[in-house]
């Protein structure tokens, strides 16, 4: 009786089913199933279906009308978990399949073979896929997808990737294309033995992609082991692409090695260039939790520093252009220069304006935790301020981003602090503070030749805090204290004499040349309360004058008004000495003598030239009255303030 039944189903002649299975199917599917031509059956534990002639409908709700539509089909199927209600088909084999995918935002998809189209546990297990040639149409709007790709395979002896394919389409509402060559076998399970070999070459948008290795799951895109040549206009496009923060930058090419276990993406050996700065290092994206976490170390030997732009809202190239250092001293043998500055507003400030109002996307910040550290060996091309290198620690956690510590080495000394950012509140807040420590006078502005023979150590405080979403509106808004502040050390004495309008002196030095004095002490201080800089001390104490000042800086507006008068201790002649205003706005300062004062004096010496030409020089004869500072006392004003900013208590 045995021998019988394996015969009687050996030989059974399947295709006289292939009605009541066509209509049982469509049934439990709640759609279309039928196999058009020719059925048979190879039972066993895992039992092998041959169709000719497959077409399994999609549902009413999906774009394309057919699941599946192929010339032939065969696959093999475990027959014990039909028993539970689970497909398990470890292999297929399709010819000239039409393949119709599609995934709704409510979960419902097109591939669960079930009334329910929104049950997971409908969807088959599917192990290995063999393909001829064919196309695969994928729509899915939650993520911004609408693929269509076309394969065809080659089977040439020898040939490791005979399945050429190639798509076009969209993908997260970017343009996307993509072509390249796979494996002859599709592996969408782990339990496989060979990991499916591919090679990738894909343009999203403005980043574009070559990949070439291996992956275990496509299904899960798990088991990645992977070199990748990644380039494009910014990274911060990943985001949109991946879901990945980072920075804004400039375009880059990069290139790498990629691994991918469970959820856990790994980037190592990472090289290539963002702007004109090479960078270096290894990163790692774990999507385990609810909320992803970047964490790595990435480095750079040549960091050039106006790719730094676009991180605070400015266009890389654009962002740090040179403002000329119009009142620096630069152009010190031409007073009326003073205004000059550049006209050109760089890209992401409005007209006139300096700080960059582009807004932040601080909104991003809630979407990945990070915890990745860079450093840069040799920052270069920094005309405003002298860095050599520098190093920081991203700390990014439930929206609030945290860099500590922020350390750069500035004119043979150092800044150091902290910069935090919350996106949990709006607009965002933020809170600040640097110190800076034995700055090098010689070497801060190397751009200014009067300045390269002082000698001198500056330090000082930087302690803001303020609300908004560009840089400009979180100065706009920041409250707190600032302070600079320098002791003993030499300065160059025809700056002093310019800022005095010294003429004898002046054309003293150019005859013989300049000469340096000594500095006692020097301070500027501020306190900062919604964006306006009030002077707490300005002193500038040498050997050969006494500078005080006082005004203020808006940094909402942009503005700065600040009066400087200069104190000799010598006796000269050909002195016009007036106060010194620096005004103006940022993007166009300017600097001169304080009008009333100067024409008073100049008023006086055309009244006695009209006399006797001689007695005009009685009038701008200088006896020094200036004295020593206190400067114990100077620079433990300018180094405590004494009005908290911010809450306005004593």
């Amino acid at each position: 009786m045995l021998v019988v039944l394996v015969l009687l189903l050996s030989f059974f002649p399947w295709d006289s089913l292939r009605g009541p299975i066509n209509r049982y199917v469509s049934e439990q599917l709640g759609r279309r199933f039928e196999i058009t031509k020719h059925l048979s059956v190879d039972l066993g534990r895992t039992t092998t279906v041959r169709a000719e002639g497959v077409e399994i409908a999609n549902p009413e709700w999906a774009h394309d009308s057919y699941l599946l539509k192929a010339t032939a089909a065969e696959f093999d199927i475990n027959l014990l978990p039909l028993i539970f209600g689970k497909v398990v088909l470890p292999r297929i084999k399709l010819t000239e399949p039409m393949i119709g995918l599609q995934i709704e935002p409510d979960g419902r998809r097109s591939w669960a073979l079930s009334r329910d189209t929104s049950d997971k546990s409908a969807v088959p297990q599917i192990g290995a896929v063999v393909v001829d040639q064919g196309n695969v149409s994928y729509l899915a709007k939650a993520q911004g997808a609408d693929l269509d790709v076309q394969f065809s395979l080659a089977p040439e002896a020898g040939n490791e990737l005979p399945l050429s394919y190639k798509a076009i389409g969209q993908w997260k509402h970017e343009k996307f294309t993509a072509n390249g060559r796979a494996g002859g076998v599709l592996e969408f399970s782990q339990n496989t033995q060979a990991s499916f070999p591919l090679e990738v070459n894909a343009v999203a948008g403005r980043t574009s992609l070559k990949a070439k290795g291996s992956i275990a799951n496509l299904a899960d895109l798990a088991g990645i082991d992977a070199t990748f040549d990644l380039q494009g206009q910014n990274l911060d496009d990943l985001y949109n692409l991946l879901g990945v923060v980072l920075p804004s930058t400039p375009p880059y090419k990069l290139r790498g090695k990629l691994d991918k276990k469970d959820q856990l993406w790994v980037v190592s050996q990472i090289q290539g260039l963002l702007g004109k700065s090479d960078l270096g290092g290894s990163l790692s994206f774990d999507q385990s939790s609810a909320v992803p976490l970047l964490t790595g170390k990435v480095q750079s030997r040549v960091m050039d520093f106006a790719d730094l732009g676009a991180v605070i809202g400015m266009a890389p190239s654009g962002a740090l252009a040179p403002k000329k250092q119009a009142v620096a001293a630069s152009n010190i043998k031409k007073p009326a220069q003073a205004n000059s500055s550049s006209k050109a507003s760089p890209t992401g400030t409005a007209p006139g304006k300096v700080l960059p109002r582009t807004p932040l996307d601080v909104t991003k910040l809630k979407a990945m935790n990070a915890d990745v550290t860079y450093s840069a060996a040799d920052i270069r091309h920094v005309k405003e301020l002298p860095l050599d290198k520098g190093s920081v620690h991203v700390k990014l956690n439930a929206g609030v981003l945290q860099l500590e510590p922020i350390s750069l080495g500035v004119a043979g000394g150092s800044v150091a602090g902290t910069i935090r950012i919350d996106s949990t509140v709006s607009p965002a807040a933020f809170n600040t503070r640097l110190d800076v420590r034995a700055v090098q006078l010689n070497q801060l502005f190397p751009a200014v030749e009067t300045t390269r023979t002082g000698l001198g150590k500056m330090s000082g405080q930087f302690d803001l805090k303020g609300r908004g979403n560009s840089l400009a509106q979180m100065l706009g808004s920041a409250s707190g204290d600032v302070a600079v502040l320098m002791g003993k050390g030499e300065i160059s004495n025809i700056l002093l004499e310019f800022m005095g309008l010294d003429g004898g002196e002046v054309i003293k030095f150019l005859l013989r040349g300049d000469r340096n004095v000594q500095l006692r002490c020097a301070a500027a201080a501020f306190d900062v309360k919604q964006g306006l800089m009030s002077s707490r001390a300005i002193v500038l104490d040498t050997s050969d004058t006494v500078i005080t000042g006082q005004g203020q800086i808006s940094l909402a507006n942009e503005t700065l008004d600040i009066l400087l008068k200069p104190e000799p201790k010598d006796m000269s002649i050909l002195s016009l000495r007036s106060p010194l205003r620096i005004g103006g706005t940022f993007a166009h300062m300017s600097a001169g003598p304080e009008t009333s004062a100067l024409a008073g004096r100049a008023g006086i010496a055309l009244l006695l030239a009209a006399i006797n030409p001689l007695l005009a020089l009685a009038s701008t004869i200088e006896t020094g009255p200036g004295e020593n500072a206190d400067c114990a006392a100077i620079l433990s004003k300018a180094a405590h303030p004494a009005t908290n900013a911010t809450t306005g208590k004593k």
